[in-house]
This record gives C-alpha cells, structure tokens and sequence, in this order.
C-alpha cells in the first residue's frame, strides 16, 4: 500500500505525488515514513528531504513548519520547498548575499526578524548543498 505525500507552502503546493517512503528532516532528526506508520505530528527542520518511489530517488529542500502524518496520508506544511532540479544557484547565492549584508549592517534587529534572516540563511544553505552534491 502506497503513501500519499503533499508538501504545501502558503503559496502553493508544491509536491503532491504516491510515493513508497519519504524521509523528512525534523527538529529530533531525520524520519523515515513507510506505510503504517504510527500518527505523527512533528516539526520539520530546514533541509533535504527525500522521496522514493520505484527505484528512483527525488531531492527537495524544505525550510521550518511541520509534518503530520496519518494513515497513509503524509503532509508537510512548510513556509518553503523546492525540488532540486528548479533550485538557481545563482539566485540562492545571491539571496545568502543579502541576508548576510542586512545582518551585517544592522544596527538592531527584532527577534522576528532575526529569525527570518536565519531561517533564510538555512533554507539557502541547504538548497546550495543539494546542488553541489549532483556536480
């Protein structure tokens, strides 16, 4: 019996596809998720999170939110999430630039946007690694 995954940002939904297993990164460490799984409801982490189905293996990066799963139902619900063949390097690179230099030349930043930038920063990283990986 197949899972059904669903990744879905505020923007869009991103993933919707029946896959064997996923493994999803989350605050605890990385998941694994076959069918049956027990209930889960947890937090997701920024990083790669990554989808089987047959003998292939798809990529995606994903930023902070969280993942529940039911049944044989799995969703993710994300502020961000991109599968890695539409990741820009150049774009990334130059999104890492500017959230270093606002942090750089801030005199004061409230928490909440300090966390954004971080999470930014993450959420870069990670997509930059994934990439690199494939070369």
């Amino acid at each position: 019996m197949p899972l059904t995954l669903e990744i879905v940002t505020p923007s869009s939904r991103v993933y919707s596809n029946t896959i064997d297993s996923v493994v999803i990164p989350t605050v605890e460490g990385e998941i694994g998720v076959l069918p049956g799984h027990i209930p889960l409801l947890t937090q997701v982490e920024s990083g790669e999170l990554r989808v089987a189905k047959g003998s292939t293996t798809e990529f995606l990066v994903v930023s902070a939110g969280f993942a529940q799963i039911e049944g044989d139902r799995v969703r993710v619900l994300v502020e961000n999430a991109i599968e890695e063949e539409k990741i820009d390097t150049h774009a990334v690179e130059a999104a890492i630039e500017r959230a270093e230099k606002e942090l750089r030349e801030a005199k004061s930043l409230d928490p909440q946007q300090l966390e954004h930038l971080q999470s930014l920063l993450r959420y870069s990283g990670v997509q930059l690694a994934v990439k690199q990986r494939k070369r």
